[in-house]
């Protein structure tokens, strides 16, 4: 398989799902509520219905894991690749109409993100990266079109620098207070979405703790694109984020560092 050929159809994909998100976005919608409490529109359901629509059509069939049917996700193909999908990151955004929302598409190969695509309709702006081939932010505007610019991470701040933290717009921790104690001088930067993990990978922030809930289609895409920029996404154990075990939807507390190990 040839991440770099497939880079531009998933990210066509991904900005199709941001179309149909983007429709229901510029009117009044319905909020359902799931059986873990959280929040469900129209639009997850109709970005979810676009992603698998594009995804079966590539030439290549590869298992499709999305948050939107995960009950019916069968396991890892043969060679132990699938897709990963969040077709709407951040709908807490969605509803509170902040724009910092994303469609998340990540492929999976022997647990880890290979290629990833994070687009974030109502800015205009998507991240794209896949293994060899590298990172990159794309803007753009009504042609959904425009330059791939390589980006990389910050690196490890200079002693006696105030660390840039991003964090949770919508889920603070209770653990997060101490872990930023330990951590020194900080400037908070708060954001939505997958885009806390984005910011990392251009170099707009250094580090992202996440001392809460997530699940493994919240950081699979855009945990591809800060590894292909240069940094990392460690359990508190510091071992690298995994998605080995697609049954067991929880992620490990995590952070995100702008620089390798």
């Amino acid at each position: 398989m040839n991440l770099a050929t497939l880079l531009d159809p998933v990210h066509t994909i991904a900005q199709q799902a941001g179309d149909a998100i983007m429709t229901i976005y510029a009117r009044d919608f319905t909020v359902e509520e799931k059986e873990d409490k959280s929040p469900l529109t129209e639009a997850d359901k109709a970005a979810h219905d676009v992603i698998m629509a594009g995804l079966t059509a590539l030439p290549e069939a590869i298992p499709v894991l999305s948050e939107e049917d995960a009950e019916n996700f069968s396991g890892p193909d043969a060679n132990g690749r699938f897709w990963l999908v969040d077709p709407l990151d951040g709908t807490k955004e969605f509803i509170k109409r902040n724009g910092e929302f994303t469609v998340n598409i990540a492929l999976i190969e022997n647990g880890k993100p290979v290629l990833g695509v994070v687009v974030a309709p109502a800015l205009e702006v998507s991240y794209l990266a896949a293994e060899s081939v590298g990172a990159f932010k794309v803007e753009w505007g009504a042609d959904k079109t425009g330059e791939r610019m390589p980006i990389r991470v910050a690196g490890q701040p200079e002693e006696g620098t105030t660390w840039r933290v991003v964090g949770s717009r919508s889920h603070p921790s209770p653990d997060l207070a101490a872990w930023l104690d330990k951590l020194g001088n900080h400037d908070m930067v708060p954001m939505g979405s997958s885009l806390k993990l984005c910011l990392v990978a251009e170099g707009a922030a250094d580090v992202y703790p996440r001392l809460g809930p997530t699940c493994l289609w919240d950081t699979g895409a855009a945990q591809a694109v800060v590894e292909q920029a240069g940094g990392r996404v460690a359990t508190l154990a510091n071992k690298p984020l995994s998605y080995a075990a697609p049954g067991e939807k929880l992620n490990p507390f995590f952070i995100v560092w702008g620089q390798s190990a």
